[in-house]
């Protein structure tokens, strides 16, 4: 029997695009899922609209980014399997959720179940633009936090996402956390979701300055220390060649990334510990996403 499912969305000033997501969670009634969603202080509140589109579901307002709401979400989860949804996605039909279910309750060891990213039509994005280039069921080590299956109780063991993230990184941070407690992460290519993008939306200067923070930050907490040592530099020089690369236009960024850094150094380094060379040799095998995967009692 499929198990009961939370569904979790966050959303923040996108009323339109989060009463598309929810009237397209009609394809999974017969899962009958628990929905929340996590109002990132959109203006004004999406309460009203949200419980237009979507009987029953549970509103929960905050303002202390997506991480963090996430994080509320899990917790407040009646459901062991929890799928996090951005606001800009749509459910097609069941069937890929019906299976990524069956994958992680079928398998203890399976910490988290990665999506495919889809058009509105279910065509796929281009293999470069997915968790992995794989073809078949694969383990990956990370997914793309626009659609993922989380399995709770691991998640909370965690602690889960960073909340000093706030955006941008917090689910590769955690899935370096999963591998390293000896749990899995699977990409099922077939289990499409549909990733319906603004490209109008997205701040490149504010997209490079927090992800170049957040990788700082990943190092910081979980880098043993020589490879700490050179990796935040490393990272650091990583944004002056990505402004470049990208020709972004953020005077003052460098400043902003070292101060941000600095800043965040006593919570980081209070929370600190890091993760074994094997978790990172096995978390850096991951990342090919070459390695098939294989429920238990399936044949090799």
């Amino acid at each position: 029997m499929t198990p009961r499912l939370t569904i979790g969305i966050t959303t923040k000033n996108r009323p339109e695009a989060l009463e598309a997501c929810l009237r397209s969670l009609q394809t999974l009634a017969p899962l009958a899922p628990e929905v929340l969603v996590y109002d990132d202080g959109s203006e004004p509140p999406v309460d009203a609209r949200a419980r237009a589109a979507s009987a029953g579901v549970r509103v929960l307002r905050g303002t202390s980014g997506t991480a963090a709401g996430r994080n509320w979400i899990v917790r407040e989860a009646a459901c062991e399997f929890v799928l996090l949804l951005d606001d800009d996605t749509l459910v097609l039909d069941a069937a890929p959720v019906v299976e990524a279910l069956r994958t992680i309750d079928g398998d203890p060891g399976v910490g988290a179940v990665a999506f495919a990213q889809a058009n509105a039509d279910g065509t796929p994005w281009p293999a470069a633009m997915q968790p992995s280039a794989a073809d078949r069921p694969a383990l990956i080590a990370a997914y793309i936090g626009f659609a993922h299956l989380i399995r709770r109780s691991a998640f909370l063991e965690l602690g889960g996402y960073r909340e000093i993230f706030r955006y941008q990184g917090e689910e590769k941070e955690l899935c370096l956390r999963l591998v390293g407690a000896g749990k899995s992460i699977v990409y099922l290519p077939q289990a499409r979701i549909a990733h319906v993008t603004d490209p109008n939306a997205r701040d490149l200067q504010r997209y490079l300055r927090l992800v170049s923070r957040n990788d700082c930050l990943n190092s910081l907490y979980n880098d043993p220390l020589p490879r700490m040592i050179w990796m935040v530099p490393a990272r650091i020089g990583l944004y002056f060649r990505m402004r470049r690369g990208w020709k972004v236009h953020d005077p003052g960024g460098g400043w902003w990334l070292l101060r941000e850094v600095v800043r965040s150094l006593p919570v980081v380094w209070k929370d600190r510990q890091p993760v074994s060379r094997a978790t990172l040799a096995a978390w850096r095998a991951l990342r090919g996403g070459t390695q098939p995967y294989r429920a238990p009692g399936r044949p090799a």
